[in-house]
């Protein structure tokens, strides 16, 4: 596999990933009582306490989102 064919890997899968991030974090800031309700069907926890799991897990993405898509998305466009 070439430099070009990974690049063009990666910047499409930081694209979809990127969706997925933003995606998420909309859906926490603007709909998290309906996702709340939703979940609470089949886990149910208190409030604050499913709050901080949906912010916890976030933010793993998050930095799992920069070090396996950004970080080699970066370094293809530095070595290509």
């Amino acid at each position: 596999m070439n430099i070009g064919a990974l690049t063009a890997f990666f910047m499409r899968r930081t694209i979809i990933n990127g969706g997925l991030l933003i995606l998420w974090a909309a859906l926490c800031a603007f709909a998290s009582d309906s996702i709340y309700r939703i979940q609470g069907k089949w886990l149910p926890l208190p409030r604050e306490t499913f709050h901080v799991i949906m912010c916890s897990l976030l933010g793993l993405f998050k930095i799992a989102f920069l070090v396996l898509n950004i970080v080699p998305y970066a370094a293809l466009l530095i070595v290509g």
